[in-house]
């Protein structure tokens, strides 16, 4: 560990800078970074005084194909961003986790105290005692620890800061007390059960397992316990795009419903079979049975299950171009995957708020500047939040003024496929 006055001295003299640009890709970025980091060190300084610390970060995610197929046990392909959580910490002896992140007041958690409490739902200590139970009840060491945190990933953007802040914590306790040994997918799978158990919300494993190992992968979560998880080492500048996610300013209050009831009419389709989730029904006995279907379950139940077992395909079939180093192939997947959320799986906007059609206004937009190049599609769960564009770099600044001028400024981020997942810096 160094003194909290040694690492400002380090990172404002650039002896860091090797190091952030590995990690945050875009060499444009290492100012801001650099400012970021002495920033976070004084907070930490300001709260706890100056102390010998460690600090950690871990990325925001991007999904680029399974729209809500992992709740199913289906694949996906997904990829770190260069945005982050970070975390200056400061081990402590005492067993209470205590920090405070950005404008929020400090968070304590004692870590002898793990017992589920129906009042931590959707609360940020939900998931940080939900994450330090998974590691104890896996056998796991666990302590306290003193920290501030800050970080540039959008809440609510579809780019997964709950489960980034899963992963930092998994990632912090694994570097304070377990030699930094624990296993990503592992760490993922206790972000999971804390967001499941802890916190309230019925989420699938894509995003944590996107945070916490880092880089493009493709993952299939059929064995959930031993998900299957592939690099793809691709960079998209050898294609001459770029990866925007915009934000279309849109509420999620009142989407919860509409969220739960994606994964509950597929299982109710499933459960026709006798099975759990699609990933289990057989996709040609399905379509045979799509008359009978539509009576039990209802259209949109019928339409979203379309939905899984087409993307569910397209999912190895976009592993496939990109492993063939075929763009034009992987773009027009990206389309078809957009054009099935938003006709089939239907997560583009709420119908009981048709007045609010934020990611619906954004898609249509972006159409109309890419002009039939490039690839755009919801992002993330949907219904709110943002979408997803892979821009030709030629008509990046073009694609942010538009997008800029109709949600606001700085509503489009231009961002970079990070190769790290949950880490300690320093």
């Amino acid at each position: 560990m160094k003194s909290t006055k040694e690492l400002k001295e380090l990172i404002k003299g650039g002896s860091l800078q090797e190091r952030l640009t590995d990690i945050y890709v875009d060499e444009k970025m290492i100012p801001y970074q650099t400012k970021r980091y002495v920033d976070a060190i004084e907070r930490f300084e300001n709260l706890f005084g100056e102390q010998e610390v460690e600090i950690y970060s871990a990325p925001g995610r991007s999904e680029v194909g399974g729209n809500h197929t992992d709740h199913q046990r289906g694949k996906v392909m997904a990829t770190s961003l260069n945005l982050d959580f970070i975390a200056v910490v400061q081990p402590t002896d005492d067993g209470i986790i205590s920090f405070k992140s950005g404008k929020y007041p400090i968070l304590t958690i004692n870590t002898a105290e793990l017992e589920i409490s129906k009042r931590e739902y959707g609360t940020t200590a939900g998931l940080v005692r939900g994450v330090a139970a998974g590691l104890k009840q896996a056998g796991y060491r666990i302590g306290g620890f003193r920290a501030f945190i800050t970080s540039d990933v959008l809440s609510g953007s579809g780019m997964s800061s709950s489960a980034a802040l899963e992963i930092l914590i998994g990632t912090i306790l694994s570097g304070l007390y377990n030699g930094m040994q624990l296993d990503p997918v592992f760490l993922a799978q206790v972000g999971q059960y804390s967001e499941n158990i802890y916190f309230g919300k019925p989420c699938g494993l894509m995003d944590q397992m996107a945070c916490s190992v880092g880089g493009l992968v493709y993952i299939d979560f059929e064995d959930v316990e031993k998900p299957v998880v592939k690099p793809v080492h691709i960079d998209f500048k050898e294609f001459g795009h770029s990866l925007c996610i915009v934000d279309t300013k849109g509420s999620h209050a009142n989407l919860t419903d509409d969220y739960a009831a994606i994964p509950a009419e597929m299982k109710k389709v499933a459960e026709h079979y006798g099975q759990e989730v699609l990933r289990q029904v057989d996709p040609e006995q399905f379509y045979k049975d799509l008359a009978l279907l539509r009576k039990k379950c209802g259209d949109r139940a019928v339409l979203r299950s379309m939905h899984f077992f087409e993307e569910n395909d397209r999912v190895d079939r976009l592993m496939e171009a990109l492993e063939a180093h075929d763009f034009e192939g992987f773009r027009c997947l990206i389309n078809e995957s957009g054009d099935s959320s938003f006709e089939f799986l239907q997560n583009v906007f709420a119908v009981h708020q048709v007045q609010e059609q934020g990611v619906s206004m954004g898609i249509a937009l972006s159409k109309k500047v890419l002009a039939g190049t490039g690839a755009v599609r919801v992002h993330g769960g949907g219904f709110a939040g943002t979408i997803q564009a892979f821009v030709p770099d030629e008509k990046v600044e073009a694609y942010r003024a538009a997008l800029d001028a109709l949600f606001g400024k700085d509503s489009c981020h231009v961002l970079k496929v990070r190769k790290y997942g949950g880490i300690k810096v320093i």
